[in-house]
């Protein structure tokens, strides 16, 4: 079900073949699959994640994709479970028969359509179910044992000429009512060409006597076997030959096989997680968690899978003569499940760099240790497996969800905690149940598995995959959002609309957006730069000419870098999908320049939004997480601030910093004008920020009203560092709206660059901002506004300079080739 998910049948088909490459490499030559059953019926049943859904084309496809991938191989590939354990109904206990109830006609339109598919595409073997069958016109107690079903309904009506293979006779009902020895007689002359016993040696004696007698009672013919064994004899023919079945490849093959199919196998899990709802935006984790807050994680006791470490350490536990077999079995239960899921806990631990609580929850419910680690955690992670068939795992997650919802905050405001509950099993657990606001679906715990969520979880990427079937389709239709017609800015006709949009939100103290749109207006986004390919979006009401959203996006030519510089709303239209429809034009047409490398959020040209803001409590984690949603990685994000420095009428420098730069080994000057253009440009390339070249172009080309100050070294005249100087005047002072925003005489210091081979980095930009702040007193500007600085540096140099923080910015980018979230066009 987890290849289902992420949607794609050659991976599915890349997947299936890897795995029959090391089947046979260990001289195994007959692949019991694939599972070509249409889950029908979730409840109660045994096949879980084994399906690949319940939609009858889409298992077909993922089947046949699976059996050529066996075949391509070089496996003889079987599929099962004829006529379809999708659907049965279990009625009581073990010896109880679990029992098809549909008619022949409603299973050849839903059940038997992938079996009926396999089969046209060259199926080799098929399993024939040992469940009963009860409708009209149609009674059997074991299908394997039906001649009415392996030899009227398989081979007649559905032309199968292939190997047909009993299911286990071990099972207890078939055991009890018929005995194994009867029963092996009824499988063959049923038509079965292959009996299947699993487990027991006393099973299989007692098989062996049964067909034994069979054959000296003439109950089962020569005739018939012979038919049996030219069908085993065809099949051995297209999968092996003795030089192969005695000489397997063996470690060394599957030594050279691992490389590339560790590869594939990450590709497979990353691809298939699946976050079924995020109602509340709790994705990625680091939207919702700051590095102090404490995570706990609640996972249930659960053997460990069959394939993973946690299995094989009980195994190597259990053969170095620690506990008797009887008691580990016993105790296997209890024991393994803290295993399997204790690396998961460390895994999100590790990731995050913060407090992870982690502890087990039973059939004993939500104890008084669960509730004191809820109370004291900022956000829970519940870990399902199965809920559908341990019930207990449902009655928890449930109590826990309802505990999350009647939180308090101190002021005594109903504050809902953050809850994610994640199904390691099957999707079914909570795929329906809309009070779960968080559900994720990961198909199976192996330790693959769970590297992938950890990931998901912590927003390294973005997961692709999709419920499989029919109950993506409502997923689907619960996450369809409007499109709103999206046009081009046109600047004759936009401009005011545009000019009102800021005024309203400015007025309307929209968080994340009044600070920094104060200031600013419709020429603040219009670049006009040669350099720089500009196309700005709207959604606008075309009756009354008023712009419900704006969007700006530049193409920096010479880096390759695609911008979105800006993306507000009406506050008063916002959560109507107005910001997606402008997102993904704005991608779209970004996706199109040629040479474009990468993208980021934030632009330093103009200066209006460095990034995404930060400055605004939980709004922070409500933008992360909407660009998160749109594919941003918003984890891996870059610190830049504005600051600002008032009062310069009456400023002072700090006592020692004048002495300390003439320690710095670096002489200062001030240039205007475009023929000092060629070193200073030279100079900022050692820096690869975005923009940077665009603003220093643009102070060169000014000189009226932009300088640079340079820092270079006395030896040679190399510069060492430059920053931009400009005025209320200038140009450039268009796209800086906080130096109209602070209500005085200003000016502006902008784009520090300091060479990478500078050791003194902190005291030479000092030097070179003092230089700015003594120029801009001079002109009688009483604040000095400086723009575009790493956020996450030391400040305490530019606070003794009278600097504070005016807006906190996160700068995002990530590679245009590896952008997943391509929308429709």
């Amino acid at each position: 079900m987890g290849l289902a998910a992420t949607g794609s049948k050659e991976l599915a088909y890349e997947v299936a073949k890897a795995t029959a490459e090391e089947i046979l490499a260990c001289g195994i030559n007959l692949m019991m699959g694939p599972c070509l059953d249409v889950l029908t019926n979730a409840r109660n049943q045994p096949l879980g994640v084994r399906t690949f859904g319940d939609d009858p084309q889409e298992v077909s496809a993922y089947g046949i994709a699976f059996m050529k991938g066996y075949k391509d191989a070089g496996l003889a590939t079987m599929g099962k479970h004829f006529p379809s354990y999708g659907s049965l109904e279990f009625l009581g206990s073990a010896l109880d028969v679990p029992t098809i109830t549909e008619s022949l006609e409603s299973l050849s339109l839903n059940a038997l359509v992938p079996f009926r598919n396999a089969i046209v595409e060259g199926l080799d073997a098929m399993m024939v179910g040992g469940c009963a069958m009860s409708s009209a016109g149609l009674n059997v107690m074991h299908a394997c044992l039906s001649e009415q079903v392996v030899n009227d309904l398989l081979r007649n009506d559905l032309q199968f000429d292939g190997v047909t293979i009993s299911d286990c006779l071990e099972m207890e009902a078939l055991s009890h009512n018929i005995g194994v020895g009867g029963g092996t007689v009824m499988a063959i002359n049923a038509g079965c060409d292959i009996v299947l016993l699993c487990r027991s040696f006393q099973h299989q004696q007692e098989a062996i006597e049964g067909f034994k007698l069979g054959l000296e009672n003439t109950m089962i013919t020569k005739e018939r076997l012979h038919t049996s064994l030219e069908r085993v004899l065809t099949m051995k023919a297209k999968c092996t030959s003795w030089e192969q079945a005695l000489n397997p490849p063996g470690i060394d093959l599957l030594s050279k096989l691992q490389p590339a199919h560790t590869t594939l196998s990450t590709k497979a899990y990353n691809s298939s997680i699946t976050v079924v709802r995020d109602k509340n935006r709790l994705l990625p984790l680091t939207n919702i968690m700051e590095p102090e807050d404490e995570l706990l994680l609640l996972t249930p006791l659960v053997k460990p899978l069959a394939a993973s470490a946690a299995s094989q350490a009980l195994s190597e536990q259990a053969s170095n003569g620690s506990p008797e077999p009887v008691l580990w079995e016993r105790s296997a239960s209890v024991m393994s499940g803290e295993r399997v899921f204790r690396e998961l806990g460390r895994s999100l631990a590790r990731q995050r760099s913060g407090r992870v609580l982690h502890t087990s929850y039973t059939a004993n419910g939500v104890r008084p240790q669960h509730e004191n680690l809820i109370n004291r955690a900022s956000a829970i992670i519940i870990v399902t497996a199965d809920a559908n068939r341990n019930l207990y795992q449902h009655g928890f997650t449930k109590h826990v969800s309802m505990i999350c919802n009647m939180q308090y905050s101190a002021g005594g405001e109903k504050r809902e905690k953050p809850l994610i509950v994640l199904s390691v099993s099957s999707p079914y657990d909570f795929a329906m149940d809309q009070s779960i606001g968080t559900y994720v679906c990961t198909y199976d715990f192996t330790e693959t598995a769970l590297i992938s969520l950890v990931k998901v979880l912590y927003g390294e990427f973005l997961p692709a995959g999709a419920l499989p079937g029919t109950i993506s389709q409502s997923q689907k239709l619960s996450q369809s959002k409007q499109h709103w017609l999206v046009e081009a800015f046109n600047e004759e006709r936009d401009s005011s609309g545009l000019d009102n949009l800021i005024r309203s939100c400015v007025e309307g103290n929209t968080p994340g957006l009044h600070c920094e749109l104060s200031g600013a207006s419709s020429n603040s986004f219009l670049l006009r730069n040669p350099e720089v390919v500009e196309s700005h979006f709207v959604v606008r009401n075309s009756s009354t000419q008023a712009l419900y959203g704006f969007c700006s996006t530049y193409f920096f030519k010479p880096t390759g870098t695609g911008v979105i510089g800006a993306i507000f709303v009406d506050p008063g239209r916002r959560k109507l999908s107005i910001g997606h429809s402008l997102h993904n034009r704005a991608i779209r047409t970004l996706l199109q320049r040629e040479g474009i490398k990468r993208f980021q959020l934030g632009s330093r040209l103009p200066s209006i939004y460095l990034g995404l803001p930060t400055g605004h409590g939980g709004e922070r984690k409500r933008l992360r997480s909407w660009f998160a949603n749109l594919g941003w990685n918003t984890a891996l994000s870059r610190t830049v601030c504005s600051m600002v420095a008032r009062n310069l009428s009456t400023w002072v420098p700090p006592e020692g910093m004048a002495r300390s730069l003439q320690s710095a080994g670096a002489d200062f000057d001030l240039v205007y004008g475009w023929d000092y253009a060629s070193p200073v440009l030279d100079h900022i390339k050692t820096n690869n920020r975005q923009g940077l070249a665009a603003v220093y172009k643009m102070a060169l080309s000014d000189p009226a009203a932009c300088g640079i100050i340079r820092a270079k070294r006395p030896e040679d005249g190399a510069i060492l560092g430059t920053v931009v100087l400009y005025n209320m005047q200038s140009q450039l002072a268009e796209y800086v709206p906080a130096m109209k925003d602070v209500g005085e005489l200003a000016g502006g210091i902008s784009s520090p660059v300091i060479s990478p081979s500078v050791g003194e980095f902190s005291t030479l930009l000092q030097g070179l901002i003092l230089l700015g702040i003594r120029q801009i007193k001079q002109q009688g500007c009483n604040v000095c506004v400086l723009d575009y600085m790493d956020g996450d540096g030391n400040f305490d140099g530019l606070s003794a300079m009278g600097f504070s923080v005016l807006h906190n910015f996160e700068e995002v980018s990530c590679d245009a080739a590896t952008w997943t979230m391509v929308p429709p066009s």
